[in-house]
């Protein structure tokens, strides 16, 4: 029928049987024409949403601020993000390499607000999320934050972020950019379907706050002259979160870190963001403040042995696999995906597991999502034994650096492996996924 309804297809097929019959159209007789009576292109039917105007376009309030400091922006689902901030006519390695060493030796400024924010407030608060999250959430105090990992049914990573308690029926939840929409609707099916008795409400509030992450040695330095609360190293721990104002505006306080250094995350309303980012911007400039982008956090991250959902996981991997088991409550009576868990396959010592991956050759960098065999020279049909998740260059530690899901990992640590490459198999050798500070020092300064 096609956007005609039939108008056009069907005089062509009237034609042929005229012909057929040898009688004119008008004695075979036609069919009733449906609206639309003429035909309408597809292109009238899309109308603005062509080209440029194909998907919607999400901007953060820095948005703008980082336009006019020559950001380089990268597509994140619907939303523009800052992939690096070039200076002097950089590529991308050098723009990064820089970023990362600041970030490591001062101070950078990041522009986290993409993250999935969501508040679940009620009496039933704790217990729904004891019931949806791995983690354990009833021994949570007011006041701090913890990772939370959310599974689908079947015991596999479905989401990650930050889950702080703000009051005693009151938490702030963090997810992944991409998964804040998902995270939010499978909240609400579980509330409204499985657990309609729980007096619990969820709000989006992603937009409703603007989130500025100010990493390295003198993030507290930095911000210490504009909040009006301590958050000396006693006062506010590593995972700590208080109320507060910062440049007269009301805030929330995290202090978290996505790059393994002494890390702050302040969330503002978003009508201020700007705003604040600009103030904290003019009082880092003594302490050389770096703004970067979301290269320089992915290499960052990498350097710490931290996961993105969706490139380290793929739906396929347990928290152990992920080297993540840790977080689990282990006197919770059940949890989403609890049961799965157990299951002989998801407990099978020849799973994936994610482990760090060095290249023999310091200057060679892995490409993502190449194939990782046991031995040289492996040619067709010989299985792989993992894939490369991650992979870059570490101007931090003067070498590449990569994560991979290998088979039996964390078994083969000190193992050299090989990647097939058109020069030749890349010998690598597996280790801990944690290539920088692994005792934490430089995260709880």
């Amino acid at each position: 029928m096609a956007t005609d309804q039939g108008k056009t297809s069907n005089l062509n097929a009237l034609g042929i049987v005229s012909r057929t019959l040898g009688k004119p159209i008008p004695e075979v007789g036609v069919t009733t024409f449906r609206m639309p009576y003429t035909p309408v292109s597809f292109g009238s039917f899309a109308g603005p949403a062509r080209g440029e105007l194909l998907d919607p376009v999400r901007t953060t309030p820095m948005h703008e601020w980082a336009r006019a400091h020559g950001a380089v922006f990268e597509d994140v689902g619907l939303w523009k993000r800052a992939r690096y901030f070039p200076r002097g006519g950089e590529d991308m390695h050098a723009a990064v390499g820089r970023e990362c060493r600041a970030v490591r030796g001062g101070c950078g400024l990041f522009d986290a607000s993409t993250l999935g924010k969501i508040e679940v407030v009620g009496r039933d608060a704790v217990l729904f999320l004891e019931r949806l999250y791995v983690n354990a959430w009833a021994s949570l105090a007011v006041g701090r934050a913890r990772y939370g990992i959310l599974l689908r049914d079947d015991g596999f990573i479905y989401d990650d972020g930050v889950v702080a308690r703000v009051s005693a029926r009151s938490f702030h939840v963090t997810t992944t950019t991409g998964g804040a929409p998902r995270v939010l609707a499978m909240m609400e099916d579980y509330r409204q379907t499985e657990w309609p008795d729980l007096e619990v409400w969820l709000t989006s509030t992603t937009e409703q706050w603007a989130v500025i992450a100010v990493q390295g040695p003198d993030a507290r330095a930095v911000l210490s002259g504009l909040v009006d609360i301590d958050i000396s190293a006693s006062a506010m721990p590593h995972m700590g979160v208080a109320p507060g104002y910062i440049c007269g505006v009301p805030m929330r306080l995290f202090r978290v870190s996505f790059t393994g250094e002494l890390g702050f995350e302040v969330n503002v309303p978003a009508d201020f963001g700007s705003a604040v980012w600009r103030g904290i911007y003019e009082a880092g400039a003594a302490h050389g403040i770096t703004p970067y982008g979301t290269e320089t956090m992915h290499v960052l991250r990498a350097e710490k042995g931290y996961i993105i959902v969706g490139q380290d996981t793929d739906g396929t991997i347990t928290p152990d696999d992920a080297g993540l088991s840790w977080a689990i409550g282990k006197n919770k009576p059940d949890f989403v995906g609890k049961r799965s868990l157990a299951r002989p396959a998801l407990v099978s010592p020849d799973r994936r597991q994610l482990v760090g991956l060095m290249t023999n050759d310091p200057r060679t960098v892995l490409e993502e999502g190449a194939q990782v065999m046991a031995n040289a020279g492996a040619r067709p049909p010989t299985r792989a034994i993992g894939h490369v998740t991650s992979s870059y260059y570490s101007s931090v530690l003067g070498r590449s650096i990569a994560m991979g899901l290998i088979a039996r990992g964390r078994a083969r640590v000190g193992e050299t492996l090989y990647v097939p490459a058109d020069r030749g198999d890349i010998p690598v050798k597996a280790a801990s996924p944690v290539f920088y500070d692994p005792e934490g020092k430089r995260l709880h300064a």
